[in-house]
């Protein structure tokens, strides 16, 4: 029982080390003066414009307007500026001491509201019943009990309230392709008794300081499982960018691009209502 704790904590260390070095998306706005405006509005837009151009609608920024909104595990504070601009009434939670004064002084940058909460999502420091909308994307993977911190989320979601959560999937071209063929197979990581699990923590949040924070992925199966407390449980596949195809990119179109991005995209979106 005492090695399993400390492994608990050794993880969620990790993750913390992780964000706290590497702010996720930092990289993006690296040409410009960190936590400056123009730093900022650069990995917006790559954010929203590059990578996933998806996001705005599929998320909901603009549809919550007057709800109270969670975000757990806000990092830089990049979605969560999206939803107070949406009229939101926000709040930032984060494993991360570096990622709520990071995420706080963004929002003060562009004169957007939020209250910032430092804490561990498997126990969030709220009352029953405190949100409209929980909001967490790439997050919950990373933590041990990821079954506790949806518990959670459903705890501090008034009836009717919506939670919105991204997990990495499991049936998606970039897990298969990349961690089990490539890292795994044909570079050598399974010969060298390494989990899927463990190569992902070392390669999808790859970082030169080496923290090496626990990563899961989740088939859309296993979601719903995993939000089984939630009344109405929708599930949809998202991500792709197509450069993962790699020498097959030039023939594939893009509808059917757009069908491989809906069917074996890297994200998984969950919307649960309670």
């Amino acid at each position: 029982m005492e090695n399993d704790r400390s492994q608990l904590v050794a993880e969620k260390q990790h993750a913390r080390e992780q964000w706290s070095q590497d702010p996720c998306g930092a990289k993006y706005g690296a040409k410009y003066e960190f936590a400056t405006r123009e730093f900022f509005d650069e990995v917006e837009r790559h954010r929203y414009e590059e990578y996933a151009p998806w996001m705005p609608l599929v998320m909901g920024f603009n549809d919550f307007k007057g709800k109270r909104l969670l975000e757990v595990g806000c990092g830089m504070g990049t979605d969560l500026l999206q939803f107070a601009r949406g009229g939101a009434i926000c709040t930032g939670f984060d494993l991360t001491p570096r990622s709520v004064e990071i995420s706080s002084l963004h929002l003060g940058l562009y004169d957007m509201r939020a209250d910032f909460v430092l804490g561990d999502g498997e126990r969030l420091p709220f009352a029953d019943d405190s949100f409209d909308v929980v909001y967490s994307n790439g997050v919950l993977h990373h933590t041990p009990n990821t079954e506790q911190a949806v518990r959670e989320l459903h705890r501090v979601l008034r009836p009717g309230g919506i939670a919105k959560v991204m997990l990495y999937h499991r049936n998606s071209l970039y897990y298969w392709t990349e961690i089990i063929l490539h890292r795994g197979i044909l570079r050598g990581h399974f010969l060298r008794g390494h989990s899927p699990e463990e190569i992902m923590s070392r390669y999808v949040e790859y970082s030169e300081h080496e923290a090496r924070p626990l990563v899961k992925v989740y088939s859309q199966k296993q979601a719903r499982t995993l939000f089984k407390p939630f009344a109405e449980i929708e599930t949809e596949v998202e991500q792709m960018i197509r450069e993962e195809l790699r020498v097959l990119r030039p023939l594939v179109s893009e509808k059917a691009f757009r069908r491989l991005r809906r069917s074996a995209g890297w994200n998984v979106i969950i919307t649960a209502r309670k």
